[in-house]
């Protein structure tokens, strides 16, 4: 009922505004104010009204509905005073009293924003302490409205001739007043502080409440400013001045609501921000345009539109870079977590982009830039549709309390960051850094989807060598376990056979000895077809299976090997290495000696094959070559050539062997 009653009030002053005005009244107000008036009014008491009902804010809420009917009361005194005093003496009943109100009630403005101050969010004080405080506003407010009220004679102007309508008036100076004005400024300045001190001890979501209120705060200086510096360039700011004022009662108001209601749906750092750097820049470039008007109107004379184009040119180009400077200015000194975040992502930034750090690293350098040691990346793999660490490894994401943050670009999903969840609390800084990161977070992603992609193929490739070795094995036993035991035995049958011939078949002893040999025959070459596909000194170590082959080879060959076993697998790849190196030296080199050395380094064994023929080889040029760098390549390992011309060749290989 008073929010209905304080709307209808605020609606009836600007039809009463209206009808002063066509009735001769000349300060009865400009047209393009009325919105300001109504919204002033209403804002407060339809926000005041549904907060009434909210279980948070029913204090809060009442100020708010008082707060309206204060402000909507002197607001549609004033032109029902002028209507019924000036346009149309006798028109309205209690004109006097009207205007007795409107010139007595300005202290009622600062009312409802000193009781915020002293009782948002919760509507209790911020400590016992602060009481005092408030009784003197409660007292000095209401106090300063009477001593206005009865002590003049006569009513303020525009109604100067009017007697005041009270049944006594005091004869005391103005100065009395003074001590009750100072004591109401001290209230306001002391429901300001209390409110500091309730943000300074406040976290979570009464700190958010409590800068939704701040901002608004921020609109009234903004404003003022912004106005004064137009006024200076236009003249006659104070209309400007009013709205203001009226626009920052309105913003109160909502913001108080969004707090109590809403406080986490929109992002008050950035609204604060913005504010900061838009109300500068206006202020900024409204002394640029000033100024360039005056010094051009200087040069080119009274009349000229010359002035009006070089300021509003300069002004268009001057806007980008001034916006800029002034958005780092208000970050540097209003938010400095959030300057110094994007400073530290623009500079790692720069640095991959110039080579000097690699973009997997982002995660680390997110976690300096929101404060965070404990937060991590993790990149999301599309093909696969799981999380990556920086490695390539699938992240798991644990339950560890911390909460989760996509980030993404141009509306591709490159990742997760999961971080301290007091990072909600500053959204702008969180997703102001997300943002400029994310073009190293996409380079990221992509590589770590190359190094997953590539340890997969090589993990496969892996694969396929374990089975080829597993394969040459089970060859190699079932020559050995099959048809060469099949062979001999046949050889011993036979071999027992010949022995056993009587003397009249004696004859045929000579083509049973024949079958034999050729048996044995037979059985040599499975062994040696058995040894090409696996050795089977390799079952005593790498150093036994070379000392073989540099018995067979038709040349002196050293062989300095460490005894110490390796994976099956590697001691297989270093021999046929070995081997093809050899037959390289024998087929190519005209070499009279040559040198077979194996060391282990770290998880690495280095085998190197060096000879002291005529040199020149070329790397990959030939089969022979390029079968053992692929060999090599296809454990993972890589391959060294050096030979010079008369001076022989190194060929050297190293190969991971794990630990």
């Amino acid at each position: 009922m008073v929010s209905a009653c304080s709307i209808g009030l605020a609606a009836s002053s600007i039809v009463l505004v209206e009808v002063a005005s066509h009735g001769g009244v000349a300060d009865a107000g400009a047209w393009w104010l009325y919105p300001f008036v109504l919204l002033a009014v209403a804002a407060p008491a339809i926000v005041g009204a549904a907060l009434t009902t909210h279980p948070d804010g029913r204090r809060v809420g009442w100020i708010l509905v008082l707060g309206a009917a204060s402000v909507a009361v002197p607001l549609a005194a004033q032109p029902y005073a002028e209507v019924a005093l000036l346009s149309d003496p006798g028109s309205l009943p209690a004109g006097a009293w009207a205007g007795l109100i409107s010139d007595a009630a300005w202290p009622l403005f600062f009312a409802w924003p000193v009781a915020l101050a002293f009782v948002f969010p919760d509507g209790r004080l911020v400590g016992p302490r602060w009481r005092p405080f408030a009784v003197a506003a409660i007292v000095s407010i209401p106090l300063l409205v009477v001593m206005v009220a009865v002590m003049e004679d006569h009513l303020a102007p525009p109604f100067g001739t009017i007697v005041n309508p009270l049944p006594f008036t005091l004869s005391w100076p103005v100065s009395a007043r003074l001590p009750v004005v100072l004591a109401m400024f001290a209230s306001i300045i002391a429901g300001a502080t209390s409110l500091g001190v309730r943000y300074r001890r406040s976290s979570g979501r009464e700190r958010l409440q409590i800068r939704w209120l701040l901002w608004a705060a921020l609109l009234v200086p903004a404003g003022l400013m912004s106005c004064l510096v137009w006024g200076a360039i236009a003249g006659d700011g104070g209309d400007l001045v009013l709205a203001n004022l009226l626009v920052a009662q309105s913003a109160a108001a909502l913001a108080v609501g969004i707090a109590v209601s809403r406080h986490g749906l929109y992002q008050i750092d950035r609204v604060i921000n913005r504010t900061l750097v838009y109300a500068s820049l206006t202020a900024l470039l409204g002394v640029c345009f000033g100024a360039v008007s005056i010094a051009v109107g200087v040069l080119a004379g009274r009349g000229s539109a010359w002035p009006t184009a070089a300021a509003t040119l300069t002004v268009a180009v001057v806007f980008g870079p001034l916006r800029r400077r002034v958005q780092t200015i208000v970050d540097r000194r209003f938010d400095r977590a959030r300057f110094n975040g994007l400073t530290l992502v623009r500079s790692f930034e720069s640095a991959v982009r110039e080579g000097r750090a690699s973009a997997e690293d982002v995660g680390a350098t997110l976690a300096v830039a929101l404060g965070d040691p404990h937060a991590e990346l993790v990149f999301w793999l599309p093909e696969s549709e799981t999380y990556a660490d920086a490695s390539g490894a699938p992240a798991v994401i644990a339950e560890d309390g911390r909460a989760r943050t996509e980030a993404q670009r141009r509306g591709s999903r490159l990742g997760m960051l999961l971080h301290d969840p007091a990072l909600r609390e500053h959204r702008d800084l969180l997703e102001s850094v997300l943002s400029a990161a994310g073009l190293t977070i996409e380079i990221a992603r992509l590589r770590v989807e190359v190094m997953t992609q590539l340890s997969h193929v090589e993990a496969s490739r892996e694969r396929i060598i374990e089975a080829g070795y597993s394969e040459r094995r089970r060859l190699e036993r079932d020559l050995h376990d099959g048809a060469q035991q099949r062979l001999v035995s046949l050889g011993l049958n036979l071999r027992r056979l010949e022995r056993s011939l009587p003397p009249e078949a004696r004859v045929i002893g000579p083509a049973l000895g024949g079958a034999v040999d050729e048996i044995g025959y037979a059985i040599s070459d499975l062994r040696q077809l058995a040894a090409g596909i696996r050795p089977a000194r390799l079952d005593e170590g790498l150093a036994a299976a070379l000392s073989d082959l540099a018995r067979s080879a038709p040349m002196t060959v050293e062989i300095h090997a460490e005894g110490e076993r390796l994976p099956a697998s590697i001691e297989a790849a270093a021999y046929f290495v070995a081997c093809e190196a050899l037959t390289n030296v024998v087929k190519h080199a005209s070499a009279s000696r040559a040198a077979i050395t194996t060391h282990r380094k770290d998880d690495l064994l280095v085998i190197s094959v060096q000879d002291d023929g005529i040199g020149g080889a070329r790397p990959l040029r030939g089969t022979g070559l390029a079968g053992i760098n692929d060999r090599v390549e296809a454990h993972g390992g890589h391959m060294r050539i050096e030979s010079v011309r008369g001076a022989g060749t190194l060929i050297e290989a190293v190969l991971p062997c794990g630990s």
